[in-house]
């Protein structure tokens, strides 16, 4: 055996979702559909607050930047994940792996920083209206902006500095369908028990703490808005839950994923397979059915 930090796996294979060829081709398929509806209904949110003035606000430059970051996550892990199943092949190289982990969570981190960022907007246009165009200036959104994406950076390149000095010599099963640090770590031959405790503060608390404060702050808005009058009572409160559902469905799978010990459970790869695929459709998909500004926008750049 060669020296302790170096790595003698050179690739690692990926089990997939299932075993069987029909679920294997059943789940291609569904990935080519959700790839038809996620990235053209990402790129038109984009498209169309990038060509009307009316969606000048900070609440749709940030859904756009949304929208960039789904589209982003969306090309991570499907991609290899449908060029195994057509093509039988179902190994990826050490380097791919650490790529995957390291692009999963610095957008994955991100997107979670810029969630807490649109309900800091919508705290303040709701709680404080006559100093919102002040205080949320176009400075402010970029620095947010800006931000979230430094600040999935920070998240990732601790995670990948933790696991590239790990010794790879036995194992090189993984038991999903893309590479993750609750797997990978797992294969390591040595006691991963420390590591896995600060995966665990790094990915599990941090995550859960940052889906108990946009809660938080989306519940004090809904108790704010009851106060108003009846029209703006019901697009602060539709706006609201709109962003409620967002952060369910981006958080839940997070923090089931990471808030618990590195072992295997049944629901698994369902959990990672909604949140890596069929999540960043939803986006899109929530906002334009629920957001009449949205609607009216696509219309009128579509008809042009």
């Amino acid at each position: 055996m060669e020296q302790e930090n170096h790595t003698v796996v050179t690739e690692f294979i990926l089990k997939g979702l299932s075993q069987g060829w029909e679920i294997q081709v059943f789940f291609a398929a569904l990935l080519l559909l959700f790839y038809v509806i996620i990235l053209p209904g990402n790129i038109l949110i984009i498209m169309t607050i990038w060509n009307e003035p009316r969606l000048r606000s900070p609440m749709f430059f940030f859904l756009a930047n949304l929208a960039l970051m789904d589209i982003c996550y969306s090309c991570v892990t499907p991609p290899k994940m449908m060029a195994n199943l057509f093509s039988g092949c179902k190994t990826i190289f050490y380097q791919a792996c650490i790529a995957q982990i390291f692009f999963i969570h610095f957008l994955g981190a991100a997107e979670i920083c810029l969630l807490i960022a649109m309900a800091v907007d919508r705290y303040v246009a709701i709680c404080h209206p006559l100093r919102y165009a002040t205080v949320m200036t176009r400075l402010i959104c970029w620095t947010l902006v800006i931000g979230s994406w430094a600040e999935g950076f920070v998240h990732s390149m601790i995670q990948i500095i933790l696991i590239i000095p790990l010794p790879f010599c036995g194992p090189n099963v993984l038991d999903n369908f893309f590479c993750d640090v609750t797997q990978i770590i797992k294969l390591a031959c040595t006691n991963t028990y420390s590591l896995e405790f600060v995966m665990f503060v790094n990915s599990g608390l941090v995550t859960t703490t940052s889906f108990i404060l946009p809660l938080i702050s989306y519940g004090v808005l809904l108790v704010k808005v009851r106060k108003g009058s009846t029209e703006g009572k019901s697009k602060a409160s539709s706006t609201c839950v709109t962003h409620i559902i967002i952060v369910f469905i981006m958080f839940s799978p997070a923090v089931y994923i990471y808030c618990r010990p590195f072992q295997d459970f049944p629901f698994d790869k369902v959990v990672a397979f909604f949140h890596t695929v069929v999540f960043p459709l939803m986006n899109p998909l929530i906002y334009t059915l629920r957001n009449k500004e949205i609607k009216v926008a696509m219309r009128k750049w579509i008809k042009k």
